[in-house]
Order: structure tokens, then C-alpha cells, then sequence
């Protein structure tokens, strides 16, 4: 590899050492002693609401009067994208059932899980698109029961969009609770809600060491970490366009990780030059992120030629992976390790991340490499059944006893055994283990 950082990161998703994992410890320990009541201290405390928990339907009601038409407009169009895309998914999965030997069969099922809880961040941006992403796969997966959790402002409430959003796409309840406290509400089962069997959703930090924590009594869709995005581009690429695509996603947090990587010198440096710029002509909410994170967390990395471009990429196994280069296909045919694929300047991160129908709840900080984003088949428990007849049994059995037999499971012999002699009982069968 002839890598050339022409900007180096000094930190890296994992520098923020904070100590988190104590105080989410204590409070999923709270909450699950104390229920209801304890929940609701957490909420007063953190959120700084003393509303309803569990929004009513005149509650929905009233939230979707304040949404314009607009706005339900431009979220019915991506929500009729996602539950396209994501019905797509549904069909590509099949059951099936294949006769493994004459007389004994084999099957897959897919089966939805029955409850689904949804995480809707709510803190510095109203993420409207990820109840959008996070509700519709729920309900196209067939979950029987959606909730909706999303942290409530003070004096006011989950701001009306989402509200909306959570309704129009499937959510059974909608729920105002935050943070730690919301997820461990939807994974004990609080507020008379059935017990999730799957938590959903971005979240801050707090929010993911709370799933991290839970896994295994309850599914997630991922551990996840602080966003972060890729761009191949090659000579042919607009820096502008590269330029803003990166902002646009820096802005997301200050340990936003963006990365450039490009065989063309030209384009890095102009990158270079215009990222600043337009950082600067940021809103000022959403420049102190952008700045820190292109500061500490951005890289452009000069490559020799496209193939070291895409194996530099692989590396990184990025969330987001743009390419702005030549010979679309190639790009396609070639990278294996992303969350999700953006090929060309006619699209971008965020209109996956907003409308165009691919989930943007995605693996971060190289999870990509192993793993892919939310989708339907994230609700989906893939399950095994089969059947024989007594004739199909008879083999299946003599080798399982003696396979049984060889490994020390005595027990898991003589189940085959009193088959053979209930079954067969006229004849012998030799189901001594061999070494």
C-alpha cells in the first residue's frame, strides 16, 4: 500500500472515553426494581416532563394538527419508499422445505418477532426519518406490537413530525420517554406495554450502552457508534459536491468521522480548501460539530490507483460509502465492506438517510465488515422444522445413537434407541459407539 495521509485524524470513534457504563448500569437496575414509578423519576430528572408517557390517540390527534401539509406530504413520500423497499426485502425471503433423505423433511420458516421497540432520537435533531425507518420495517416485518419511544422536550412533548411519522407507519403505541429510561421502559415491559423482544434505533451514547447492556435478553439492531462516512472520488469528481457531502455529514456529532479517499491530488487538496469554507457557512448550531469533527476526526487519504482506493475503503468498512468516480459498475462489483452504497453524484448520504427508501440505521465504526444495517430480516427469527417417517427415522436414529454414543451423551442415544425398538421391534440394530 503507497497511502498518502494528506490529513491525518488525531482521534478516532473510540477516543470519547466516558464513562458511561456505570451510570446506565445503575439506572436499568432502578428501573427494573423499581418499575413505573422509578421510570418516571428518570424521566422528570432527564427529560424534564411531567406529561402523559403513553400519548392517547387524542394526544396523536392533536400533535398531527400541528404538522402542514407539507411536512405530511414529504413524510408520507418517504415512507412509501422505505415500506417499499423494505416489502422487497420481506419477499426475499422464502420458506422452503427439502426432502433431506426419502421419507424425512426438512424446513425453514421466517417468523416476525411479536414486539418491537423503536427508538426515535429526539435531543438536538428531531429525527423524524428514523421513525420512519425504524416503525415502517416493524410493521412490513409483521411484528404484532410497534412501540414508538422517543424523549419529549421540556414543556412541550416528541415534537408533533415525529409523532406523525410514528402513526402514519405502523406504531401500536407512542411513547414519551427518553434515553436509558426508555429503552429499559420498552424492554421491562412498563406502562402495561408487552415486553420488547427487539430494541431498534440510533441513540447517544447513553442509549447504546443501554442496548449494549440488555442484549441477549433482549435482540438489537446493532451495537452502534458515532456516524461516520467515506467518499471515493476520483478525478472526475466535482470537490464541491464531495466538499458539501462531506460536511453534510460531519455536522452529525463532533466525533463524526468523514473520510476522503482519492488518486487525485487536485481533488483532495481543493476538498481541503473548500471543506473549512463551508463549515464556516454553517448555521451555528450545526457548526461547532462540523469543526471539531472534520478537526480531530476527518482523513483524506491520496491512493495510487482505484484498486488501492477500494481496498483502502474495505479497510475502513465505513457506515456511509459514497463513490463519486468513473465506471459505476466497477465500484459496485468491488466493495464489499459498507453499511450502505451511494454510486454517483445523483445521489448522496442523506437522501438514504431521509426519503429515497434504504434504511439509515447502519453499522458504524467498521461493524460494516461483519454486518449489515436494519432491515426486515433484523424482526425476522429464522427457524428449522422437520418431519419423517418411521422407515426415514430408522437411519437417522442408528447414526445418532452412535454418534451420541462416541461424544459421552448417553441420554441423547437412548432417545434414538427407544425409536429403533418401538418402531423396529423385530429387529437388532448395532448402536455401540466406534473410536
Amino acid at each position: 500500500m503507497t497511502r498518502e495521509y494528506l490529513k491525518k485524524a488525531t482521534l478516532t470513534s473510540r477516543s470519547d472515553a466516558s464513562e458511561v457504563k456505570e451510570i446506565v448500569r445503575n439506572i436499568l437496575d432502578d428501573i427494573e426494581a423499581g418499575g413505573d414509578d422509578k421510570a418516571m423519576e428518570y424521566a422528570a430528572k432527564f427529560d424534564q416532563y411531567d406529561g402523559p408517557v403513553l400519548l392517547s390517540q387524542a394526544d396523536i390527534d392533536a400533535a398531527i394538527a400541528q404538522v402542514s401539509d407539507k411536512l405530511k406530504a414529504d413524510i408520507q413520500f418517504s415512507h412509501k419508499n422505505v415500506k417499499k423497499f423494505a416489502e422487497a426485502q420481506k419477499a426475499s425471503l422464502k420458506d422452503f422445505e427439502v426432502e433431506v433423505i426419502p421419507g424425512m423433511t426438512a424446513g425453514q420458516k421466517s417468523v416476525p418477532v411479536h414486539a418491537a421497540g423503536c427508538y426515535v432520537p429526539g435531543g438536538r435533531y428531531s429525527h423524524i426519518a428514523s421513525a420512519i425507518m425504524t416503525v415502517t420495517t416493524a410493521k412490513v416485518a409483521g411484528c404484532k406490537h410497534i412501540v414508538a419511544c422517543s424523549p419529549p422536550r421540556p414543556g412541550q412533548g416528541v415534537p408533533p413530525a415525529i409523532i406523525y411519522a410514528a402513526h402514519i407507519c405502523g406504531a401500536d403505541k407512542i411513547m414519551a420517554m427518553g434515553g436509558v429510561q426508555g429503552v429499559a421502559a420498552m424492554t421491562f415491559g412498563l406502562f402495561g406495554l408487552p415486553k420488547a423482544n427487539i430494541l431498534v434505533g440510533p441513540g447517544n451514547q447513553f442509549v447504546a450502552e443501554a442496548k449494549r447492556m440488555l442484549f441477549g435478553r433482549v435482540g438489537i439492531d446493532m451495537i452502534a457508534g458515532p456516524t461516520d462516512s467515506l467518499i471515493l472520488a476520483d478525478a472526475t469528481a466535482d470537490p464541491m459536491v464531495a466538499a458539501v457531502d462531506l460536511v453534510g455529514q460531519a455536522e452529525h456529532g463532533y466525533n463524526s468521522p468523514v473520510w476522503l479517499v482519492t488518486d487525485s491530488r487536485e481533488v483532495a487538496e481543493e476538498v481541503m480548501r473548500l471543506v473549512p469554507e463551508l463549515i464556516e457557512d454553517l448555521p451555528e448550531v450545526n457548526r461547532d460539530n462540523a469543526r471539531a469533527a472534520w478537526r480531530d476526526y476527518a482523513e483524506v487519504i491520496l491512493c495510487a490507483d482505484r484498486e488501492e482506493m477500494a481496498a483502502t475503503s474495505d479497510d475502513y468498512a465505513p457506515e456511509h460509502l459514497t463513490v463519486q468516480a468513473q465506471d459505476l459498475d466497477w465500484w459496485l462489483d468491488r466493495l464489499s465492506c459498507y453499511g450502505s452504497l451511494f454510486l454517483g453524484e445523483e445521489t448522496t448520504v442523506a437522501f438514504g438517510d431521509k426519503a429515497s427508501g434504504t434504511n439509515h440505521v447502519l453499522p458504524t465504526s467498521g461493524a460494516a465488515s461483519y454486518t449489515g444495517g436494519l432491515s426486515v430480516h433484523k424482526y425476522m427469527k429464522i427457524v428449522t422444522w422437520q418431519r419423517s417417517t418411521r422407515d426415514a427415522a430408522k437411519h437417522v436414529a442408528q447414526a445418532t445413537a452412535r454418534i451420541a454414543r462416541l461424544e459421552g451423551m448417553e441420554g441423547h442415544a437412548r432417545t434414538a434407541d427407544i425409536r429403533l425398538s418401538k418402531f423396529f421391534p423385530d429387529e437388532e440394530f448395532d448402536l455401540t459407539a466406534e473410536d
